[in-house]
């Protein structure tokens, strides 16, 4: 059994994840596509209906993956280009935006709704949140700095990676994380006691 099935269908799945994501309009046709692709295909390998059925996280089970995902995207690209303004850093875009929209594709097959909250799926059992969402953009075609970013970004990842397009994820990641913990009433990453 497949963790996902490519879905390339034009159908409304892909109209809404158009409409939805933040930042299509910074990437190539081609680019934009293959992001459109990758939603779609596991969303419609996934048990929900609705984009805003996708939970961001089991420790944050009414954030919707969606806001998180447009949350991490915006403040992505606005800290690319104070590093872009002050440090003289070069924006990939291509790369850039693929790595901030797609760093989460893999979320809607690793949890899922129960009624005293979210949990996890078998799949989050076999294989770590991110590898998962990495083996479909590799399969898609996407370059291995987005492919190996995605892989390695997690938190508990083993380690991460060094390129420009991954730090930016990381504080982006943090900082969108940190808000859906707090609108959660729950202490933010940033203040977990160092282990």
């Amino acid at each position: 059994m497949s963790a996902y099935v490519i879905d390339r269908t034009s159908n409304s799945r892909r109209d809404a994840v158009e409409g939805w994501l933040w930042g299509l309009d910074l990437v190539s046709p081609a680019v934009r596509e293959k992001i459109v692709t990758a939603w779609v295909s596991t969303w419609s390998s996934s048990p929900y209906q609705h984009l805003s059925e996708m939970p961001f996280s089991p420790q944050a089970p009414t954030y919707r993956l969606e806001w998180h995902v447009n949350d991490v995207t915006r403040t992505g690209v606005d800290l690319a280009r104070r590093a872009a303004a002050d440090w003289g850093a070069e924006i990939d875009y291509d790369v850039l935006m693929s790595i901030l929209i797609l760093h989460d594709v893999d979320k809607p097959l690793m949890y899922t709704r129960e009624a005293d909250g979210v949990g996890y799926s078998q799949l989050s059992r076999e294989l770590p949140h991110g590898v998962v969402g990495a083996m479909l953009l590799k399969e898609l075609g996407f370059p291995h700095s987005v492919v190996a970013t995605v892989a390695t970004h997690a938190g508990n990842a083993p380690f991460h990676g060094t390129n420009f397009e991954a730090y930016v994820l990381h504080y982006g990641d943090y900082f969108a994380a940190d808000r859906a913990m707090m609108l959660e009433g729950k202490r933010p990453f940033y203040q977990k006691p160092a282990k």
